[in-house]
């Protein structure tokens, strides 16, 4: 085998090693059961959602969606994102009565960022103030169930 030839091989390996696709990220999803009336989660879902800067529409009585979150509010924010990048993140919950004092609560926390100009927008893991487990916190605490 020739120099040439072991060069080309090292080099194709090398290519041919590096041009998968990334591996997508586990989702940031909480399920879980609450000790509180449908009306009350529901009430206090919206509640920490909105004091946390999302836009929350309900689709109908158990499915809730929100748009990106303002990560910061200023003139300029489309040419910060545009330059610098950021992670933006939006929410997807679900909830439905169990029984008359049980709720289950199904919390997913979509994230997705970009870090220049010339890079485009993928998933990214959540921001732990945004992060499912720390949204389910709030809910809790708003529930009084802490």
């Amino acid at each position: 085998m020739t120099l040439r030839t072991g060069l080309l091989l090292a080099t194709m390996t090398l290519v041919i090693g590096c041009s998968g696709a990334p591996h997508p990220l586990p989702a940031d999803l909480i399920e879980t059961r609450l000790a509180a009336p449908l009306d009350t989660v529901k009430t206090a879902l919206t509640q920490v959602l909105t004091d946390g800067g999302y836009d929350v529409d309900w689709k109908n009585d158990s499915t809730l969606e929100t748009s990106y979150r303002e990560e910061m509010d200023a003139p300029l924010n489309w040419l910060y994102r545009w330059r610098f990048g950021t992670i933006k993140s939006r929410v997807n919950a679900t909830v439905q009565a169990a029984d008359d004092q049980t709720t289950a609560l199904k919390l997913e926390v979509q994230s997705e960022g970009k870090d220049g100009i010339f890079t485009s927008w993928e998933q990214v893991p959540s921001a732990l103030p945004q992060g499912a487990d720390n949204q389910l916190r709030l809910i809790k605490n708003a529930l009084q169930l802490l």
